[in-house]
């Protein structure tokens, strides 16, 4: 799938994050962190393994603390908000994590309608099974509505595990390594169905990942992670323009044509 001109709204940012910094120890992974996110887009965040891209989004969502800096997530400061309005912030984020994070115990049906039976207590049967029907048919999945988990293909769990999310309407879509442990064709798959989320929801989206062609098919912009800072922002073509050494090796190393 194409990417197409969106509709981006660089007046509103979803997402802005300033002088971040964050360190485990004397691990200082994250080093004075700026980006803003605007409403509708996909920002790919780009490094290689234990850059710290996971760190951010997490982060983000309010899963770890920052040391310093403000994480402002749909004009609320992630660090400084309670508990309950970070619970009621979490349900406008769309979490999309590495292992799909499905329950096996559960029909794919079961696992659907798990987030909306936690916090939509009032929904009829037929209420869930439409929003059930729904969120499979946004990811062309429809026929696997009482499958279980471990009868899915690695492609078919990480669509099914953003269903799930999606079943909520979230706002905001956070992928962490979408096409992780893929083979090119699904990957190929799964870049077109992040773009489809985002201009069928108007999603904005942060994209973690290493994989250049993820980063080229989905990124209306990348921000490439280097030592804990970003080293350059830009599209595909202008971030792997730049003289830096580091991008080009990056570039050299991980693309697949």
């Amino acid at each position: 799938m194409e990417k197409k001109n969106k509709h981006i709204d660089r007046t509103k940012k979803v997402i802005s994050i300033h002088d971040l910094y964050k360190s485990f120890g004397t691990n200082h992974v994250l080093r004075g962190i700026n980006l803003d996110v605007y409403q509708g887009e996909n920002v790919v965040v780009l490094g290689r393994s234990g850059t710290g891209k996971s760190v951010l989004i997490k982060i983000i969502a309010g899963l770890l603390k920052p040391d310093s800096g403000t994480v402002n997530v749909l004009e609320q400061d992630v660090a400084k908000i309670s508990y309950q309005e970070l619970e009621q912030l979490r349900l406008r984020i769309g979490f999309s994590f590495q292992s799909s994070a499905l329950y096996d115990s559960m029909t794919v049906r079961e696992n659907l309608e798990f987030p909306l039976l936690r916090n939509s207590k009032d929904l009829s049967r037929e209420q869930l099974t439409q929003a059930v029907e729904n969120a499979l048919e946004a990811v062309g999945l429809s026929q696997t509505i009482n499958q279980w988990p471990a009868e899915l293909s690695g492609g078919q769990r990480k669509r099914i595990g953003i269903a799930r999310t999606l079943i909520m309407q979230p706002a905001i879509m956070l992928y962490d390594e979408p096409t992780a442990g893929l083979d090119p064709i699904t990957s190929m798959e799964i870049n077109d169905l992040i773009n489809e989320v985002q201009e069928r929801f108007n999603t904005s989206s942060i994209i973690i990942t290493h994989d250049l062609t993820c980063a080229k098919a989905t990124g209306d912009r990348l921000a490439v992670l280097l030592d804990g800072r970003f080293a350059k922002e830009g599209t595909f073509e202008e971030v792997f323009a730049s003289d830096d050494e580091r991008l080009k090796s990056f570039y050299d190393y991980n693309f697949i044509t």
